[in-house]
C-alpha cells in the first residue's frame, strides 16, 4: 500500500497538456528564451489582459520542471492563490504545493510551489531555479530585494509595467502583443465607450499630483444616482464591474443599486475571505443573480470572469494611466460561449478623455522600454475639462492620436506648436519649398521611401537641418507624418547631401 501511494504521488510533469500557443504567445516565448541565452537573468513579460500571462508562465514552469528544476510562482494577493492553483491543475501540473498559511495544499516536497508573497515574507524563501512574479509592477520589497541576490532566473508578469524602478530590477522587456493585435485576433473584444455624467473635479484636493481618494469619493457621491440610471439605460442586461474611489464610495454605489432591485455587492480589502469566495462563486455563474460587483482595487488586477460585459469607471484619475488600463481591461476578455461581442465602458470619471492620446498609443504599440511606462504614470493630465474628440473617419469618441475603433491616425494642428518665426518660407537656391512643416513632410517622405528603413528617421532630420538650419522641433513624429509630393528642389538637395557625404568620407 505504501509503495502504491509513493508511486501515485510521484510527479509526472511529462503528462501535462497545454493548448496550442497563439502566434503572439509563441513569439513572446521565443523572445524570453533568447533573452535568457543573451544573459538576461531577470526579464519582464508585458502582456495585456487576455494575452495569457499565466498560460505562458505555466509553460515556462513546465519546461523547467521537466528538467528537474524547482519553480516558485508568486502571487501578491491571497485571492489569486486558489485561482492560480486551479489553472495549474487544468494543465495537468497538479503536483504542486501551496505556500500560504494553513492552506490545505501545503506540500514542502513539491518542486512546483504557488506562493503567497505575504507568507514568504514571514517564513523566508525556499531555494528555486525559476521564480515567476505575478503583477510585478507592484514591486513589494519582499520580492524586489530577494530576486536581486538569489541564484534563480526571474520572470515578472504585468499588463501595465509602469511603476518607477522596474528598469533597475529587470534588464529585458518582452511584449506579448498589443491590445490592438489581441483584439484583431479575437482574444479581446472591442471597447465601446459612453461618456456619462461625471463629477466636477475642479479644485479638488490632490496629493503628488493625483486627486486624493477622499476628494474623488466626495465629488463622486453626487452622481451615484446618475450611475444607476445610466447603467439601466445602457447595460442592464450585462454583468458589470464598477470601480469606485474609496470603500465608502463603493458601499454607497452598491446600496443604491440594491435599493432599486439590482443585486450588487462590494468586493474590497474589507471583504472577508469566505464572503469573497461566495461572491465569486455566484458571480461566475452564467445566470448569476449578482449582476454588479463594486471595487476600488481588488478587482482591477488578475480578476478573470470572461462574460463581464460592462465596466463602469467612477474613479477619477489624472496621472495613473496604468490603473485606468487595468480597470478597463476587466471586461475585454472574449467569451465565445456566451456570445459576447464587445465591452461597454461607461465613463463616469472623465478618465477616457484625459487619457485618450496615451491610451491609444498603448493600445496599438504597447511599451518600447520600462522607463516609458514610468513616464506615462508621472504625467499630470491638466486639461481634464477638454471635450471628447470624435474620429473624423468613423465618428468614434473619444478619439486619441489614433482611433481605437477604426485605426484612423489623426494629426491635429493643435499637436504642432510652432515657434515664433517658424512659418517663414525656406528656399533651396531660387526655389521656395515651404515652411518648416512642409519641409519636414517632404524630408520624411523622401527618406522613408529610399535607403535603409532603420536610418530613415535620422536621415530625414539631417536633410531637414540642411535646409532650415536646425533639427526638427515641435513637429509631428516621423511615424505620424503624412506622405506628400516631393519637390525637385528637395530631391536635388538630398542628392547633393549624399554626394558631399561620400566625398567627405573618402577624403
Amino acid at each position: 500500500m505504501q509503495r502504491e501511494l509513493i508511486e501515485r504521488e510521484t510527479p509526472n510533469y511529462a503528462s501535462a497538456t497545454f493548448p496550442p500557443p497563439r502566434d503572439f504567445q509563441t513569439v513572446a516565448h521565443g523572445k524570453l528564451r533568447l533573452g535568457y541565452i543573451a544573459g538576461h537573468i531577470r526579464q519582464l513579460l508585458m502582456a495585456a489582459t487576455g494575452a495569457g500571462k499565466t498560460y505562458l508562465a505555466m509553460l515556462l514552469a513546465h519546461e523547467a520542471l521537466l528538467k528537474g528544476k524547482k519553480v516558485l510562482f508568486i502571487c501578491d494577493r491571497t485571492t489569486l492563490i486558489n485561482q492560480t492553483s486551479a489553472v495549474a491543475d487544468s494543465y495537468g501540473l497538479s503536483a504542486h504545493g501551496v505556500i500560504q498559511a494553513n492552506h490545505w495544499r501545503t506540500d514542502k516536497s513539491a518542486s512546483f510551489q504557488i506562493c503567497s508573497l505575504q507568507t514568504l515574507a514571514s517564513r523566508g524563501w525556499p531555494d528555486a531555479d525559476l521564480i515567476i512574479i505575478d503583477e510585478a509592477h507592484t514591486q513589494y520589497k519582499a520580492w524586489t530585494e530577494h530576486v536581486q541576490t538569489c541564484r534563480a532566473a526571474v520572470i515578472g508578469l504585468s499588463a501595465t509595467p509602469f511603476s518607477a524602478g522596474l528598469g533597475k530590477i529587470f534588464t529585458n522587456l518582452v511584449s506579448a502583443g498589443s491590445m490592438h493585435e489581441l483584439t484583431v485576433s479575437g482574444v479581446l473584444v472591442p471597447l465601446r465607450v459612453f461618456s456619462c455624467s461625471k463629477p466636477d473635479m475642479r479644485n479638488a484636493e490632490t496629493s503628488g499630483g493625483e486627486w486624493t481618494p477622499a476628494a474623488a469619493a466626495d465629488r463622486g457621491m453626487e452622481i451615484i444616482g446618475d450611475v444607476v440610471i445610466e447603467w439601466q439605460k445602457f447595460a442592464s442586461d450585462r454583468k458589470t464591474i464598477i470601480f469606485g474611489a474609496t470603500i465608502a464610495h463603493c458601499e454607497e454605489i452598491a446600496r443604491q443599486f440594491n435599493e432599486v432591485g439590482i443585486m450588487a455587492a462590494t468586493f474590497t480589502c474589507d471583504t472577508k475571505p469566505e464572503e469573497r469566495a461566495a461572491l465569486l462563486a455566484e458571480y461566475k455563474k452564467s445566470d448569476s443573480v449578482l449582476r454588479v460587483l463594486v471595487s476600488v482595487e481588488a478587482l482591477a488586477k488578475g480578476f478573470d470572469v470572461q462574460d463581464v460585459g460592462c465596466v463602469c469607471d467612477c474613479r477619477p484619475l489624472r496621472k495613473s494611466l496604468s490603473t485606468a488600463v487595468q480597470m478597463w481591461g476587466r471586461g475585454l476578455r472574449a467569451s465565445p460561449d456566451t456570445g459576447k461581442v464587445d465591452c461597454l465602458l461607461l465613463d463616469f470619471s472623465g478618465n477616457i478623455v484625459r487619457f485618450a492620446d496615451d491610451f491609444a498609443d498603448i493600445f496599438y504599440n504597447g511599451l518600447d522600454s520600462l522607463d516609458m511606462g514610468e513616464k506615462l504614470d508621472k504625467a499630470v493630465r491638466k486639461d481634464e475639462e477638454k471635450p471628447a474628440k470624435e474620429c473624423p473617419n468613423c465618428g468614434y469618441s473619444p478619439c486619441g492620436k489614433r482611433c481605437i475603433s477604426c485605426g484612423h491616425e489623426v494629426v491635429r494642428p493643435s499637436l504642432i506648436v510652432h515657434e515664433s518665426g517658424e512659418m517663414i518660407e525656406f528656399k533651396i537656391g531660387k526655389a521656395t519649398v515651404g515652411d518648416k512643416l512642409t519641409v519636414w513632410e517632404q524630408s520624411v517622405t523622401l527618406c522613408r521611401g529610399q535607403g535603409n528603413p532603420d536610418t530613415a528617421k535620422g536621415r530625414a532630420a539631417h536633410l531637414f537641418k540642411s535646409i532650415t538650419g536646425s533639427f526638427p522641433r515641435n513637429l509631428p513624429d516621423f511615424d505620424q507624418t503624412q506622405n506628400v509630393v516631393i519637390s525637385k528642389a528637395v530631391s536635388n538637395k538630398s542628392r547633393a547631401n549624399s554626394i558631399a557625404f561620400r566625398h567627405g568620407r573618402a577624403a
